[in-house]
């Protein structure tokens, strides 16, 4: 650290992301999509763009904000684009929560929560899980707090049903609730459609984990034009230009192609599903999960032993060294034959 870093930033702890290695391993640690993007992102990103990139990229995102209302049946004034939904994220806390607002979570969650509530000065409450690692919902009925969940919750892919959702909502109409909907595609009950019932609520998204876009950085939310008003102002006094030509060109292609993405999204559900199976076979516990992941744990050898040794037969998983949580895995599911080879060495591992 150097001598010149304001004191407000000296006891920041920042978010650990998963490890990217460039050896050829089975990369089951970052809830990365195992298939290419659509053909129909290829087709966009012609020579004739690339010559353009002279240019500054559109600050209003006009095609991709179309896009995107075209898609969840809202206009192009209630959505918000960002460099990944990170980005819809940091704006939204900063922008309804800090200099000293409230905002609370789930105590076990997405890790950027605590971290953006120490960069922006938000007072956090970070509310525990019950003992399943569900949330209940009356912890945040009538909270008068600003509010976040990830739905499904990540690491435990946990997920609130629709009613939930509107029972939180609904019952702290002063104020901002987000919804990081990060894996809903993997779930299927989104609560989008409150946005158009409900002032108070902000819906964020990715393209990173459906529509296999990690490598872009692409994120939006959805909400009240009077939401998405707020967050272009700060946008516009932070980077106008967040999201490049090449970015915003993809993700508009991406998000019309529903044909492709259902499929691959509908094969991520089956190899979920099968995962559960086998690693239960094998005496594993495994919580329901909604998303791109599973969260796992045996008795047979501790999570970071097991992790460590997978990593030596060249399958990477995450670890998290955290207390409730530190005998636990999460395996971003892949393709079959990936969690066939995944299963295979568990059971070699676990049964030597």
């Amino acid at each position: 650290m150097s001598r010149f870093l304001s004191k407000n930033y000296e006891k920041l702890v920042p978010y650990t992301p998963g490890e990217q290695v460039n050896e050829k391993v089975i990369k089951l640690n970052t809830n990365e999509s195992p298939f290419p993007p659509s053909p129909k992102v290829k087709e966009v990103l012609s020579e004739a763009v690339i010559d353009k990139l002279n240019l500054y990229s559109d600050p209003e995102l006009k095609e991709l904000r179309k896009a995107i209302a075209e898609q969840f049946d809202v206009t192009p004034d209630m959505v918000f684009c960002g460099n990944g939904s990170d980005d819809v994220l940091a704006f939204a806390i900063m922008g309804f929560c800090g200099n000293g607002g409230k905002l609370c979570c789930p105590e076990i969650s997405y890790g950027f929560y605590p971290v953006y509530a120490d960069i922006f000065g938000v007072e956090l409450e970070q509310i525990p899980l019950k003992d399943d690692f569900s949330i209940d919902i009356n912890d945040y009925i009538g909270k008068g707090k600003n509010i976040v969940i990830a739905n499904p919750n990540a690491p435990t892919g946990l997920a609130l049903s629709f009613e939930d959702v509107e029972k939180i909502v609904s019952s702290n109409p002063d104020n901002i609730v987000i919804m990081d909907e990060a894996y809903m595609a993997f779930c299927g009950e989104s609560c989008m459609e409150l946005v158009k019932k409900y002032g108070n609520l902000l819906v964020t998204r990715t393209f990173s984990k459906s529509h296999s876009l990690a490598g872009l950085r692409v994120g939006f939310g959805i909400a009240s034009k009077e939401i998405i008003d707020d967050l272009n102002k700060l946008k516009y006094s932070f980077n106008p230009y967040n999201l490049n030509t090449l970015s915003i060109k993809a993700a508009a292609a991406a998000i019309a192609d529903n044909e492709y993405y259902d499929d691959k999204i509908a094969q991520i559900v089956k190899n979920r599903e099968y995962t559960v199976t086998e690693l239960k076979k094998l005496g594993f516990k495994c919580t329901d999960s909604k998303a791109n992941f599973v969260f796992v744990s045996t008795d047979k050898i501790s999570a970071a032993a097991l992790a460590a040794e997978l990593r030596k037969k060249g399958i990477l998983i995450r670890y998290f060294n955290k207390a409730k949580i530190d005998n636990y895995l999460r395996i971003t599911i892949g393709s079959i034959e990936e969690m066939q080879t995944l299963v295979a060495a568990i059971k070699e591992i676990t049964e030597a």
